[in-house]
C-alpha cells in the first residue's frame, strides 16, 4: 500500500499525472545504504508499468552489491530546468529481484512487460537485448511524494 502524501498536495500529480510523468521520462537517480549507513547515489534508466518502477542494474555494480545487502531503495526522477517548471517524483520502498542474475533473456513472464516497454524506451527495440551484465529490480513504492511547480500560482 503506497502513503499518502501529507505536504504539498496542492502541486502533487494527479494519478494520471503521476503515471504518464514516470512514462515519458527515462533517467532516475537510485539511492541506496552502505554497509556504513552513507547514502550511496547513482543515476539509472527506468520503465514504469503503472504499478512499478524497473531498473536494469549492472549486477557487478555498487548499487546492486549494496541491494543484496540492504534492500531498502529510494527513487528520484525529475525534470525541468526554471523553477516554475520543476516536477518530479520521489519512490520508497524495498527492491525486489526478478529474473536469473545476469539477464540472459531465460523465460521469465514477469519481465514480459518490463522488458518490452524499456527495449521500446530506450533503444526504440521491439525485444530485450541482453548482454549478460545486467539484471532486473523492481520498485513497487510503500511511499511516493510529487510534486510539479507549474501548479503554482504565476508570481
Amino acid at each position: 500500500m503506497t502513503a499518502t502524501q501529507r505536504r504539498g498536495r496542492r502541486i502533487m500529480m494527479a494519478p494520471g499525472e503521476l503515471d504518464a510523468f514516470l512514462t515519458e521520462q527515462r533517467t532516475c537517480r537510485v539511492a541506496t545504504v552502505s554497509p556504513d549507513g552513507r547514502p550511496h547515489v547513482s543515476a539509472l534508466w527506468f520503465a514504469w508499468d503503472g504499478t512499478s518502477l524497473w531498473l536494469y542494474s549492472l549486477t557487478r555494480s555498487r548499487r546492486w552489491a549494496e541491494l543484496r545487502r540492504d534492500p531498502r531503495i529510494a527513487v528520484v526522477v525529475d525534470d525541468g530546468e526554471e523553477y516554475g517548471e520543476l516536477r518530479g517524483v520521489e519512490l520508497s520502498g524495498t527492491a525486489e529481484f526478478v529474473g536469473e542474475a545476469p539477464r540472459t533473456g531465460e523465460d521469465c513472464p514477469e519481465l514480459v512487460v518490463p522488458e518490452t516497454l524499456f527495449a521500446a524506451k530506450n533503444f526504440g527495440l521491439d525485444t530485450m537485448p541482453h548482454d549478460g551484465r545486467h539484471a532486473w529490480l523492481r520498485l513497487t513504492p510503500g511511499t511516493v511524494a510529487s510534486w510539479d511547480f507549474r501548479k503554482l500560482p504565476a508570481r
